[in-house]
C-alpha cells in the first residue's frame, strides 16, 4: 500500500480516530489476519463467525502494526469506521463475515474505500488495472496473465481465488509506487456484485473468458448470468480494452455493452488473437499456433488439459495490449506453471496410478473438460492398452431446477467418453447421485458405476481397486470437499 497516516485514512473512509493523535504512519501491509502482519502495518478487525479481529486488536499492535481499522472503540490506536445506513448492509458481505448487526459489512465497506484511493491514486501514474470474469477458469487466467506481465514489471495479483468482498480490496491494497499491473478476479452471486467490485479497483483491461451455469440457480438462467459477467465490460473507460472469447456467443455479445476498444480471443476466424493447429500431448497439455496482428509464434502449455487454450489466449491479448512481443509472449506462456492449489494438479505416485486433483470446484462447464483430459491422458499411450481412467465426481453447486438433469448429463458423458470407472461420492438422494443414474442409463453398465456415501468410502474403494498406471480425476464443488480423496491417495500412495 502507499503509505498513509491514521487521520488520513479516517479522512478516507469517514471514521474517526481512537486512542491515535493521527500522525501514525501505515507503511507495512494491510491484514485480516494478524499473524501475518508487518512492522507499521494496518490490522483489518473484521468479526466472524468464532472469531472476532475486535479482540486482536491489542496484539496486532504489540506485534508491530500502525493501528486498526475497526468497527466499535478497541485498546489500540484505531480508525473506527461509521456504521453502515440503514439499508446498505450487504447481505453478501453479512456472509462473509458471519456477524448480524453489520459491524463486519461496515469493515469491508471502509476496506472498500481505501483500497479504492490507493488504486486511484496509484493509476495516476504507471498502475495498469486488469480484471478478469466468467463462469469457470478465472484463477487459472488471473495466475497466466501475472506470469507473462511479470517480466513487464512488478505485478501484484491474488493468492487462489480471492474475488470477493474482502479479498478484492485486500488484494488491491497490496499494490503501491512500484506496481505496474494488478491482476484481479471479479465473481459473482448476484446482479451488482461485479458492478461493485470493479468499483473499488476500476479496471483498463477486462476480461470476460465464458457464460456457464454456475451460479445459474442466482442468476436464473445462463442469460441472467451474462448481464452480470458484462458489468466489466461496461466499467471499463472509453480508452481501456475489452478481452472478449468471441467463441462463446454470449461473450461475444458483452461487444455491444462497452466504450472499450474489443479485442476478441478464440479458435475462430473472427478472433484478433486465435489459435491455430492444437493439439495435445500424452499428458493433455496443448500446444497450438498464436496468431495475434503484431505477428506469430508457437505455445507450449505446461498446463494440463485443452481448455487452458482459451485463457492463455486470454493472457496473450492483455500481454500484447500492454506491449510485449508475441515472441516473449508464447515464451512466456510456455514456461508458465499451475500457482494455485487444487485446480489440475497433476501427481503421479511411485507405482504409476495418476491423480488429478481439480477439487477446489466444478460447474458443469468445468466438469466437461474435467473428463476430457481424463479421457485424453487415459488413452494418450505408449502401451498396448490404453491405462484405466477413474472419475470421482461429487456434486456441483448452486445450479438451480437444472441441477438434477445437469448432473445427469455428466454421468452420461461419461460413458460417451468411455471412461473406465465411475465413482459418484454424495449417497442416493442426493442431486450428485443423478450422475449415477445417468451413466447406468446411458450405456450398459454394472459395476462400471458406483455411487458411495461419502468421501471415507471413496477412500476405501480406490485403495482396494486401483492398480498401477490408473488415472484418477477427482472432482466436485467445494462443499463436497473431495480434495481428501485426492490427498489420501497421495498420502497413502498404494496402500
Amino acid at each position: 500500500m502507499i503509505e498513509l497516516t491514521l487521520a488520513e485514512i479516517a479522512g478516507i473512509v469517514g471514521g474517526r480516530l481512537h486512542h491515535a493523535d493521527g500522525g501514525e504512519r501505515v507503511t507495512g501491509s494491510v491484514e485480516f489476519d494478524s499473524r501475518q502482519l508487518t512492522e507499521g502495518g494496518l490490522f483489518v478487525a473484521l468479526p466472524g463467525q468464532r472469531v472476532d479481529g475486535h479482540d486482536f486488536a491489542a496484539q496486532a499492535v504489540r506485534a508491530g502494526a500502525a493501528g486498526v481499522l475497526a468497527a466499535r472503540e478497541v485498546d489500540a490506536p484505531a480508525v473506527i469506521v461509521p456504521p453502515l445506513p440503514e439499508g446498505m448492509a450487504h447481505e453478501r458481505a453479512l456472509a462473509l463475515t458471519g456477524d448480524r448487526d453489520g459491524s463486519g459489512a461496515a469493515v469491508l465497506a471502509a476496506l472498500a474505500a481505501l483500497a479504492r484511493h490507493v488504486v486511484t491514486v496509484l493509476s495516476r501514474d504507471a498502475l495498469t488495472v486488469v480484471g478478469v470474469t466468467g463462469s469457470s477458469g478465472k484463477t487459472s487466467t488471473k495466475d497466466l496473465i501475472a506470469q507473462v506481465l511479470e517480466p513487464l514489471g512488478p505485478t501484484v495479483a491474488p493468492p487462489g481465488s480471492f474475488n470477493n468482498e474482502l479479498g478484492h480490496p485486500w488484494t488491491a491494497l497490496r499494490a503501491d509506487a512500484g506496481t505496474r499491473h494488478l491482476v484481479l478476479e471479479l465473481s459473482a452471486r448476484g446482479p451488482g456484485h461485479i458492478a461493485e467490485l470493479a468499483a473499488v479497483a476500476p479496471p483498463r483491461i477486462g476480461v470476460v473468458l465464458n457464460v456457464g451455469s454456475a451460479h445459474v440457480g442466482e442468476f436464473g438462467s445462463r442469460e441472467g448470468i451474462a448481464k452480470a459477467k458484462g458489468e466489466l465490460v461496461e466499467a471499463l473507460p472509453a480508452e481501456g480494452v475489452a478481452v472478449l472469447n468471441v467463441d462463446d456467443p454470449l461473450v461475444a455479445a458483452m461487444a455491444a455493452r462497452t466504450t472499450a476498444r474489443v479485442v476478441g480471443v478464440g479458435e475462430s476466424a473472427a478472433a484478433t488473437v486465435r489459435a491455430e493447429n492444437v493439439t495435445l500431448d500424452e499428458h493433455a497439455r496443448a500446444s497450438f499456433r498464436l496468431l495475434a496482428p503484431q505477428g506469430e509464434a508457437d505455445v507450449t502449455l505446461q498446463l494440463v488439459g485443452e481448455h487452458h487454450v482459451g485463457n492463455a489466449l486470454a493472457a496473450a491479448a492483455v500481454a500484447l495490449e500492454l506491449g510485449s512481443p508475441v515472441a516473449d509472449v508464447a515464451r512466456h506462456l510456455s514456461a508458465a506453471q499451475r500457482r494455485s492449489a487444487r485446480r489440475m494438479e497433476v501427481t503421479t505416485r511411485a507405482d504409476g496410478v495418476t491423480v488429478l486433483n481439480d477439487s477446489y470446484n466444478a460447474n458443469p462447464e468445468s466438469m466437461r473438460a474435467g473428463l476430457k483430459t481424463l479421457a485424453s491422458m487415459a488413452s494418450a499411450t505408449q502401451a498396448a492398452e490404453p491405462r484405466r481412467s477413474w472419475a470421482v465426481l461429487g456434486v456441483m453447486g448452486e445450479l438451480g431446477a437444472d441441477s438434477v438433469s445437469a448432473h445427469d448429463e455428466i454421468g452420461r458423458l461419461a460413458v460417451r467418453l468411455n471412461i473406465s470407472r465411475l465413482v459418484v461420492v454424495g449417497g442416493s438422494g442426493t442431486d450428485a447421485a443423478a450422475m449415477h443414474h445417468g451413466a447406468s442409463h446411458e450405456g450398459s453398465w454394472g459395476e462400471e458405476s458406483v455411487l458411495v456415501p461419502d468421501t471415507d468410502a471413496a477412500i476405501a474403494l480406490l485403495r482396494d481397486e486401483l492398480r498401477p498406471g490408473d488415472v484418477v480425476l477427482v472432482k466436485a464443488s467445494k462443499v463436497a470437499e473431495l480434495w481428501r480423496v485426492a490427498d489420501a491417495l497421495l498420502e497413502g500412495g498404494n496402500a
